[in-house]
């Protein structure tokens, strides 16, 4: 046994990248991913504000857009529309995964 951790899947995974900001590749944001039976996949970003701006109070909030066009600012991604959770937990539980 070479005493590493098993790689984690599924919710585990998705609860350690949205909790770890220092995981995320595409730093300072997280797309992510939500997929409902007989709907439309929906794109979501976290942004990493406390970790850049030091602005708090959007660490579980999941803006509706695609990475690659995300605002060049925090005022403009401010003004996308956005769904807002307590936390990680709320975020999977209500569907959204990292993609």
């Amino acid at each position: 046994m070479n005493g590493s951790a098993p790689p984690l899947h599924g919710i585990a995974r998705d609860l350690l990248f949205l909790r770890t900001p220092a995981l995320w590749p595409t730093w300072p944001f997280l797309p992510l991913m939500r997929r409902r039976p007989g709907q439309e996949e929906e794109y979501g970003v976290l942004y990493d504000f406390a970790g850049t701006s030091g602005r708090t109070g959007f660490g579980a909030t999941v803006f509706f857009s695609n990475l690659f066009l995300m605002p060049v600012n925090e005022e403009q991604m401010l003004a996308l529309p956005r769904e807002v959770f307590d936390n990680a937990e709320e975020i999977v539980a209500n569907g959204w995964h990292v993609d």
